[in-house]
């Protein structure tokens, strides 16, 4: 099994009245994790909904994005995307929350997996296997489902301003990958592959200038993360393309796993940043409601460009 720093924490230490609130969010997830799926869904819409009508900021954000990669889409097009976004995303919280707590069981019949042999074949050369894909909203879900077939072990951004939750979240993670790796334990992640594991990697966040190349996301200019080629390097591992959607009636999921990319990495790290973008970007445009656009993907300016888009 690969090296993680953490192992399960114990949530009854957390009896502090600040946590109180948390405790609250926890017990409303885990009963929704016991209602039906079809309901599941229907709670998911909901909070979408409402985090588009009252959740301002990340609609500003949403929206600003949407407005910057899809500038041929009309105005009521647009729209359209964004409240389809936001929707997605309501349901992609449900699928978190069934994820971390959920039975196993009750979910594994939907899913499909395509390209699964490419997955074996990576592995067959006994380097590990480089997952790379972006934060589709279906992330969760996805590793969730696969864990019912195989081993995946995954990085993840710690939650520093809530123990509690950062600790549950953990948890529920860690259901799923048995190696969990703090996107700073680097040494950790590299061991995994060392290991000859699989390792799951998103290098679609804006994670600021440092360690960043800016090379073109649907067409605008992004700080774009190149330890993924890093990754690949450390052991001359396999780097198979990782992607996954919810079916347009809800039915179940489709995850795919590509062939083995064999231009990544390339030795030069503007390259594989713009390699990996066109992958994300061809990934999104399948179903482009399911992405994670509230997250503020331009936050970090080019190089002689003052600001972002999204103060204004």
């Amino acid at each position: 099994m690969p090296d993680s720093s953490r192992q399960f924490v114990r949530l009854r230490s957390f009896v502090h009245p600040r946590y109180w609130t948390t405790w609250l969010g926890i017990g409303g997830m885990w009963l929704i994790a016991r209602l039906p799926f079809s309901i599941q869904l229907g709670i998911g819409k909901l909070l979408g909904m409402l985090a588009f009508h009252f959740a301002r900021s990340r609609r500003h954000v949403c929206e600003t994005n949407l407005r910057l990669c899809f500038p041929e889409l009309s105005e009521h097009e647009l729209q359209h995307l964004l409240r389809k976004t936001f929707e997605s995303n309501g349901i992609g919280f449900v699928e978190i929350v069934i994820a971390w707590v959920g039975n196993p069981e009750r979910y594994q019949h939907l899913a499909n997996f395509h390209g699964l042999d490419n997955l074996k074949t990576a592995a067959t050369q006994g380097k590990g296997v480089l997952l790379i894909g972006p934060h589709l909203t279906t992330f969760e879900m996805a590793g969730f489902l696969y864990s019912g077939i195989g081993e995946l072990n995954a990085t993840y951004r710690a939650n520093d301003k809530n123990p509690l939750f950062d600790a549950f979240m953990f948890n529920g993670r860690h259901r799923s990958y048995p190696g969990m790796f703090e996107r700073k334990e680097i040494r950790g992640a590299m061991r995994c592959l060392k290991q000859g594991r699989v390792l799951w990697y998103a290098p679609d966040q804006d994670y600021g200038a440092e360690h960043s190349v800016f090379v073109p996301f649907f067409g605008n200019l992004a700080a774009t993360i190149t330890a993924g080629s890093r990754f690949a390097k450390f052991n001359e591992s396999p780097v198979v393309f990782f992607s996954h959607y919810r079916r347009p009636d809800n039915s179940g999921y489709d995850i795919y796993f590509s062939e083995v990319l064999t231009d990544y990495p390339s030795g030069n790290d503007e390259e594989d940043g713009r390699i990996i973008n066109r992958l994300v970007e061809a990934a999104i445009r399948r179903q482009p409601d399911q992405y994670l656009w509230l997250h503020k993907r331009f936050k970090t300016p080019p190089p002689g460009k003052i600001g972002n888009p999204y103060s204004a």
